[in-house]
Order: structure tokens, then C-alpha cells, then sequence
């Protein structure tokens, strides 16, 4: 069998702010729109302006955006997380989640006070034998951990 890819989507409210959010957070890159194209799937009936909306000054699509780690933008391969607007707010925890986690020697309660700073919320902190992290969720209510 040949090996997959994946990639990790996030039901959100506000696609582009919080795809904005995560790229900050983990140092990536939102993918950017081709407002060229998007205007001439317009032009052609294939999408209307309804399907799209301005973010930050620049035409995109409606309802999804995505980010990538800046070298690898435009590869096939590349890890990316897709963030799509759904109607409902979340209404439980997550049955998958994002782990961030620092490099060596990082100092986690750190990283947790400057995602506090930009909108994450602290919900506890948790310990397995030598292994800490803290469980946050960013401004949309979606958990992840830091470690």
C-alpha cells in the first residue's frame, strides 16, 4: 500500500482570524488566496461573490483557509491544517487535538502566559510520570496542549 498524507481540519467560526491565529502560534504561513482566479471562477458562473469575503485587504474564499510551514508552501507533501466554518459553535471537548510543543529546554508556562496574551484560555495542567503539559484552547473554544 502506498504511504497517505493528512492533513488536520478545524471546524471554526471564522476560518481566516483563526487560521491568522494558528500561523502566529506556530510560526507558519497562511496559504495565500489567488484573487485572479477566484474572480475568474466568478466571471464564469462557476462561484458568486456571496462565495467569497476581504480578509485583510485581499479577496479570498468564503468559509476556509489554511496554513503550512512557511518552506514548505506549495509542496504536495507539505503539513498543512485547514481551518472550515461550520454553522454550530463547539458544544463538547475534542476527540483529536493539536499538541504544541516548544523546543528543548522551552519553558511551557512561558508559551502558556503569551498564548494567554493573544487570546488562549488556560484550562489545567497535567502531569503522566516525567511528562508535563498544559491544556489550553485558542479563542475559538478548540483544546489543544502545550508541552
Amino acid at each position: 500500500m502506498t504511504a497517505l498524507n493528512i492533513q488536520v481540519a478545524v471546524d471554526c467560526r471564522r476560518a481566516h482570524v483563526l487560521a491568522d491565529w494558528w500561523a502566529e502560534t506556530l510560526g507558519w504561513v497562511v496559504e495565500p488566496s489567488d484573487p485572479v482566479f477566484i474572480r475568474s471562477m466568478i466571471d464564469q458562473g462557476f462561484a458568486t461573490e456571496a462565495d467569497t469575503e476581504t480578509h485583510r485587504g485581499g479577496l479570498v474564499w468564503r468559509g476556509a483557509a489554511a496554513i503550512t510551514p512557511g518552506d514548505q508552501l506549495g509542496s504536495p507533501e507539505r503539513l498543512r491544517v485547514l481551518f472550515q466554518e461550520v454553522p454550530e459553535d463547539k458544544v463538547a471537548k475534542n476527540r483529536i487535538h493539536l499538541d504544541v510543543r516548544g523546543a528543548p529546554g522551552s519553558d511551557p508556562e512561558a508559551t502558556r502566559a503569551s498564548l494567554e496574551e493573544r487570546g488562549a484560555t488556560f484550562l489545567w495542567a497535567g502531569q503522566q510520570g516525567p511528562h508535563r503539559w498544559i491544556t489550553m484552547t485558542d479563542p475559538e473554544g478548540n483544546e489543544f496542549c502545550v508541552s
